[in-house]
């Protein structure tokens, strides 16, 4: 089975196999969130996959 090419590009595998992802809602309509939450969405967010979709985008890592 090939992976899942456009969920793929989204997501980095790290060393020790988890996944990191960008946090959400960051393309627009920022300008009324707090700086808090502005500066909270720059930072990458670890990705928990159960094993049933970890197989089906994920077959190969």
């Amino acid at each position: 089975m090939k992976s899942n090419k456009s969920y793929l590009k989204r997501i980095r595998v790290t060393r020790r196999g988890k996944l990191i992802v960008r946090a959400k809602g960051q393309n627009h309509f920022n300008a009324k969130a707090s700086g808090g939450k502005r500066r909270a969405k720059r930072h990458a967010v670890a990705l928990a996959l159960n094993a049933r979709a970890r197989r089906r985008f994920l077959p190969r890592s």
